[in-house]
């Protein structure tokens, strides 16, 4: 009987093996399928670019985010986007964008461009600024631009008040705000749940370290941020007011006011709109439709001849002339991390490969670094800053062109450029350092747990679960003192401004780009057109090719990119809906706090961060 039941053993053990290989053997099988049809769907057929086939309108039907440089994605993204309810988005790379938009505007078969923005998130005001340059230049061709829309954010009515006509919605409606910077505040609850937060910094307005220590923003921090959110807001007031040829003080009302000028149209946003001059036209989708047909031609089924964005991008063919001498362009965009770091943050390993590659490259005659950071790392940042000096030892300059943010770490690699471009709505500055560590002896002690040992030097018994000595902690911010005058010191001699005359603007106050060009911290204003013209004048080149240089992705990235860009995939959970939607937005914001913190990686433990920098 024994042999028996080994003998049923051993059949289905080897069933069950003849499944298993059969399920792998498919699953492989399926796999490279999914290879072989994507390689054919983009090396089949014809090499031709795809072309516009008729007159038609350009609908500019942004979806998601828009970016400095465009992340790929692996199969685990995909996971836990979908598993936490968040789908992952398209990213719209902000240079994709504007090319697009400038070579509609020299092509004879686009008559026009639709500005359909409604899946467009708010967006920083210097990326806005560019986009509504390349609209601007659109318009001068002579050809129209429309806006239509339900409701327009701030962001989307900001590039809106660039069209010739603007619809919407008969029941929808503007909705514009103002900026503000608001933080999480954690010292309470980190009392109570016994944890010490042990803080080192250097500098009156270094605010980044605030929502470990306080409950509320301080002082000096909410002066330093009225300041420039003041002037942003200015800029973005004074930009649609001329676009619509209104008074400035229609969209800055007093609450007062509002609510009168809401009570004469009785509680009607949209007609309201219409009244001050924010939109030209109420009307419904279909009213739109029929008449952008009128304008662009009808495509026989209740709607008018046009083609989206994203179908445009495969009609540009790239334009690269391998005989000409390139200015090559860097891109460090998002937080400033220690080591070999993915796209979307600024690994100091990274980057500085890459600006390697560029001084080694014969045909790179100047480089463009486009900063996009609040920063991160100190020593990061100092890794990077060394690669931009060796390139000017090699001859080759540099230019550091600002998008919206270049604070701190941001600033730490950018002042050693030869010349530095920033915007008017630039954030810059925060010239700080800080360090937080967090222990948790106290909270072990309440429920019984104890450290207890020996060690060898008066260190060996500093961490997490024993605390930090007064000796130690004394330790930790002699060396923020240090790294901070040595950051000073940097400045000082880069940009050419007396040391005694850094206390006024460094201590961790940020600001605008056109105030950091009156303390000599920002050489001129300008774009990120201006700054590759200046490169190239730099380098004495009259004709040249703008040459990305990128961390190649591997074949498995480049082919989940490539997925990723035409399918979304959804578990069909979403965790985030498991929580009360009074508590959503506070859970995503300590879900993004919990993120930055993670990006702490400095090998010193010491930063050059702008936390206080994020505009809502």
């Amino acid at each position: 009987m024994k042999k028996i039941f080994k003998f049923i053993g051993l059949i289905f053990k080897g069933i069950w093996k003849l499944i298993s290989f059969i399920r792998l053997a498919l699953t492989n099988l399926i796999f490279l399928a999914s290879l072989a049809a994507i390689y054919f769907i983009f090396t089949s057929a014809d090499s031709t670019v795809p072309q516009v086939d008729k007159k038609s309108a350009l609908v500019l039907n942004i979806s998601g985010p828009i970016v400095e440089q465009g992340s790929y994605t692996t199969p685990m993204d995909s996971f836990t986007g979908s598993l936490l309810g968040n789908e992952l988005p398209k990213e719209n790379v902000l240079f994709d964008l504007v090319d697009a938009i400038r070579h509609a505007k020299d092509d004879d078969k686009i008559t026009g461009l639709v500005l359909a923005l409604r899946d467009m998130p708010e967006t920083n005001l210097t990326k806005l600024r560019y986009i509504a340059k390349a609209l601007n230049e659109f318009k001068a061709s002579g050809k129209p631009i429309y806006a239509v829309g339900d409701f327009y954010n701030q962001s989307q009515y900001y590039l809106a008040s660039y069209a010739d006509t603007v619809y919407l919605a008969p029941d929808g409606g503007v909705l514009i705000k103002g900026y503000s910077a608001y933080s999480l505040y954690y010292k309470t609850l980190l009392e109570k749940l016994d944890v010490n937060t042990h803080v080192f910094r250097v500098g009156t307005y270094k605010s980044a370290i605030e929502p470990f220590v306080r409950d509320d923003m301080s002082d000096e921090a909410k002066d330093s941020a009225s300041r420039w959110l003041s002037q942003l807001w200015g800029a973005y007031v004074d930009d649609v007011a001329t676009n619509r040829q209104i008074e400035a003080s229609t969209l800055n009302p007093t609450m007062d006011e509002f609510l009168a000028q809401l009570k004469a149209v009785n509680g009607d946003i949209a007609a309201l709109s219409l009244e001050l001059g924010l939109v030209d036209k109420l009307a419904t989708r279909q009213e739109v439709r029929k008449e952008l047909a009128e304008v662009f031609g009808s495509d026989g089924e209740d709607s008018y001849n046009a083609m989206g964005y994203y179908e445009y991008l495969t009609t540009m063919a790239p334009t690269f002339d391998v005989e000409l001498d390139d200015v090559a362009i860097v891109v460090a965009s998002g937080a400033i991390m220690d080591g070999s770091q993915p796209r979307g943050t600024v690994g100091g390993d990274t980057t500085a490969s890459l600006l390697r590659q560029a001084r080694n490259d014969d045909k790179v005659k100047a480089v463009v670094l486009r900063v996009d950071s609040p920063g991160g790392s100190a020593f990061a940042s100092e890794v990077i800053r060394n690669e931009i000096q060796a390139l000017k030892e090699a001859g080759k300059p540099v230019v550091v062109s600002m998008s919206s943010l270049a604070a701190s770490g941001g600033y730490w690699i950018s002042m050693s450029a030869d010349k530095i471009v920033a915007q008017p709505t630039t954030l810059t500055g925060s010239i700080g350092i800080f360090s937080v560590i967090t222990t948790f002896e106290k909270g072990l002690n309440n429920i019984g747990v104890y450290t207890d040992g020996v060690g060898t030097s008066p260190f060996s018994g500093v961490g997490l679960t024993t605390g930090l000595t007064k000796p130690a902690a004394d330790a930790f911010q002699m060396g923020i003192e240090h790294g901070y005058q040595r950051f000073i010191g940097l400045v000082s001699e880069n940009r050419n401004i007396e040391l005694n005359q850094m206390e006024n603007i460094a201590e961790g106050r940020v600001w605008t780009g056109q105030d950091a060009m009156k303390l000599g911290l920002v050489d001129q204003m300008g774009d990120f057109d201006d700054a590759v013209a200046l490169a190239a004048e730099l380098a004495e080149l009259e004709i040249y090719n703008t040459y990305w240089v990128e961390e190649p992705l591997s074949p498995a990235q480049q082919f989940f990119q490539d997925l990723m860009k035409q399918v979304k995939v959804s578990l069909g959970v979403d965790m985030s809906s498991w929580l009360p939607a009074s508590i959503q937005p506070a859970a995503q914001q300590v879900m993004s706090d919990a993120q930055l913190l993670q990006s702490f990686n400095d090998p010193k433990g010491q930063y050059a961060f702008c936390l206080n920098c994020q505009v809502q």
